[in-house]
Parts: structure tokens; C-alpha cells; sequence
């Protein structure tokens, strides 16, 4: 039966496969070295298919919609970004996919920084746009984790007023016009999104969501494509994480949540210019921990 959802994710001609017992629906194209993309929650696979337009002819991108999200099936494990990072584990075995990059937005950059610490000699360099886990952990996280979550579990019960409400909230998410459709699209599965969204809020206010000392380990080259508007993953709250990464660069972009939708141009080019930069040897991602 279609959905609403399905818009958001990945488009046809897409292709399907089974992990860990959940269907997960992705969208393959392009030729070079393979890209995996990493939507952020209650986004979906289209995020990225702008990008695979500009840069396609240079590069192979793979987006995967998360479960619940797009054209996969729902989980039977509430989402979290060590959920997504297990998940993505499996799904690059049944491609038997190695050496790959990682570009992660929001939950999914939090997911890519757990994957390579976990498996580094898999990972060629790491695309982070605005990834979660990096925030400093206060007296502000679990207050503002809860209300989210309670916002979601709202749209979940089918509050009237969530749709509403949930399309100016994603005004300020993604304010920026060449997100519109893609923006559209998202506010359209409202009500479908809602659950998963609770979930993945749930998450964030446990001592797991927190990737901070994860990411301090992981020594491939790293690259922290940062939407400076966003209102709630804010570059002023991570800053002291990122700058603890070690083969890391940040570029900032004016954009509120995923520049790679807000400022393609300008992303794209830099994307493109990290890539062109990745070290051919085989590098790992993590140092060596002593003991």
C-alpha cells in the first residue's frame, strides 16, 4: 500500500534487501568509488538524489532509507543511532561492500561515527553533516530530549493540531528554498514519521546517543559539513567535539539542518573536493587503543 513516506525515500528504480530481519529499501546509482548515505530521522533516501545528479558521474552513492522510514519496513527495535550503526554493519555484508565513505547526516552521521570506530578498516573518510551525539551533555539534554519526544508521541496519538504544527517546525529544520520539495514531502508524512521520530528522541537523551569520546578516536580523515543555522544541533555546542577529532576539517554552510539539500551547489563542490582528496592507501579510522 503507498505512503506518504515513500515519497521521501528512496525512488524508483530502487532495489531491497533483508537484515537483521527488517526489509530495507535503498537507492543505488552512479559510477566510482562507493558513498553511503545516511538520512537524518524522518528524512529518507531523496535526500541525496540531488547530490547523485551533480556528482554521479564521479562517484557511486547508495542511500539506504532507514527502517520505518521511506520504502523499508518498520523495526522491531526502536531507533537509535547504535541501532542504525548495527543495522548499516549488516547491510554493507550483504552487498559485500568495503572500503566505502560514509555521509551521515543528523542520526545518520551519528550512526556512521559508531560504525567506524567498530569496523575502521571499512571506511575510507567520514562526510558528517550536522551529526548528532557531538552536543555537550547538561542540565539542558534531557529536558529538551523529553519535550521533543512528547512533541512526536503527540503526531503518534494523532493530535489535530501536530500536522500544523510539525510543517512550521520544519520551516526552521530546513529553511532553505532549494529544500522546499524535498521539505514538502516530509511534512506530508507527518503523522507516518511521528513514531520513529519519538523513538530516535527517546533516544538522545541516554548516556548512549553521546558519540564524543567515540568520534576523539577515529583518525581517518573526517569531513564536518555544518549548517550553521540549525536551532537545534548547534555548531557552538559541538564545536569542542569536533575540534577533538583528529584528521578532521570543518566547512560551514548557511543552511538549518542538511546543507547538502539547502546549498547543493556549494556542498556538492566541497564534497567532491574531500573525496578527491581521500589518501589511496588503506588507512585505519581508529587508533590503536593501549592495553
Amino acid at each position: 500500500m503507498a505512503t506518504r513516506r515513500a515519497a521521501v525515500g528512496a525512488p524508483p528504480p530502487r532495489e531491497e534487501v533483508t537484515v537483521d530481519g527488517v526489509r530495507l529499501a535503498y537507492a543505488d546509482g552512479g559510477r566510482g568509488p562507493t558513498v553511503i548515505c545516511l538520512h537524518a530521522i524522518g528524512h529518507g533516501a531523496g535526500d541525496f538524489m540531488a547530490l547523485r545528479e551533480r556528482l554521479g558521474d564521479r562517484y557511486r552513492f547508495i542511500a539506504l532509507d532507514w527502517p520505518g522510514h521511506g520504502n523499508s519496513a518498520d523495526d522491531r527495535v526502536p531507533a537509535s543511532a547504535a541501532r542504525y550503526a548495527q543495522l548499516l554493519g549488516r547491510f554493507l555484508a550483504a552487498l559485500d561492500l568495503e572500503r566505502v565513505v560514509l555521509l551521515g547526516n543528523s542520526i545518520g552521521g551519528a550512526a556512521a561515527i559508531r560504525f567506524a570506530a567498530s569496523a575502521p578498516a571499512q571506511v575510507r573518510g567520514l562526510a558528517l553533516a550536522n551529526p548528532g551525539g557531538l552536543d555537550r551533555f547538561d542540565a539542558l539534554t534531557g529536558p529538551m530530549t523529553r519535550m521533543m519526544a512528547w512533541f512526536f508521541e503527540a503526531g503518534a496519538r494523532g493530535a489535530r493540531w501536530y500536522p500544523r504544527a510539525f510543517a512550521l517546525y520544519y520551516r526552521l529544520v530546513l529553511p532553505g528554498a532549494p529544500a522546499a520539495a524535498q521539505r514538502g514531502r516530509i511534512v506530508a508524512a507527518a503523522r507516518e514519521s511521528a513514531p520513529v521520530l519519538a523513538q530516535a528522541w527517546r533516544s538522545f537523551g541516554g548516556a548512549e546517543a553521546d558519540v564524543r569520546g567515540v568520534a576523539a578516536q577515529i583518525t581517518c580523515p573526517v569531513w564536518f559539513a555544518w549548517a550553521t543555522r540549525d536551532r537545534i544541533n548547534q555548531l557552538s555546542r559541538c564545536r569542542a567535539a569536533i575540534q577533538r577529532v583528529p584528521n578532521a576539517r570543518l566547512d560551514t554552510f548557511p543552511a538549518g539542518h542538511a546543507a547538502f539539500l539547502e546549498t547543493p551547489d556549494a556542498f556538492a563542490s566541497a564534497f567532491d573536493r574531500f573525496l578527491r582528496e581521500l589518501p589511496a592507501g588503506d588507512a585505519r579510522c581508529v587508533r590503536a587503543v593501549a592495553g
